[in-house]
């Protein structure tokens, strides 16, 4: 859209939309149909996920049919400048990453509500909804419910219904789940 400020190296999918007055600095890479606004560096969206409003994102990925709320950011430098660690699904346990600036790592169809604040290096499973006020932690398993008060399961057919609806409000996944079966 006009107004939006790209610096690249930068590639925007098919049905991707930048939206006014987002600032984009690359290298960054947004698959198709995902929606982008804010301050966004050095990050990878893959197919349909949205950082539609303001707020900071940088140094991250985010999977497929992520969705971040309005006003969330993320650090991507720890404030005494040392290497970052993220959590490892082989060792069960954080890792030295060898990098002074990681962001956000978000699994696919895990969303974040508004005014959510990641610290550096946090990592979200799959299929995640983080909530509340405060910082989460730096690490959110898959299939959680919640935010820094604590943490439920979310249940799978649960999460199966909102994928089937928010895969339908942009007119797919008919073929994929059909929850009636």
């Amino acid at each position: 859209m006009e107004g939006s400020m790209l610096r690249g190296p930068i590639a925007i999918g098919s049905d991707s939309i930048i939206k006014m007055g987002a600032k984009i600095y690359g290298p960054s890479t947004f698959g198709p149909g995902c929606r982008i606004g804010g301050e966004v560096a050095r990050s990878i969206f893959f197919a349909n996920s949205n950082k539609a409003h303001d707020g900071y994102l940088g140094d991250s990925v985010l999977g497929e049919w992520c969705n971040l709320g309005a006003d969330s950011n993320n650090s991507n430098l720890k404030n005494n400048y040392s290497e970052v660690k993220l959590w490892s699904y082989e060792s069960e346990r954080f890792e030295k990453t060898g990098q002074q600036f990681v962001g956000l790592i978000m699994g696919d169809h895990s969303k974040c509500a508004i005014n959510t604040m990641f610290n550096t290096g946090t990592v979200v499973g799959i299929f995640a909804n983080i909530y509340g006020a405060g910082f989460p932690r730096n690490f959110v398993p898959d299939f959680s419910w919640g935010g820094p008060d604590g943490y439920r399961t979310y249940k799978f057919t649960e999460a199966c219904e909102t994928l089937h609806c928010v895969m339908a409000s942009r007119g797919q996944g008919e073929d994929i789940l059909n929850l009636n079966s």
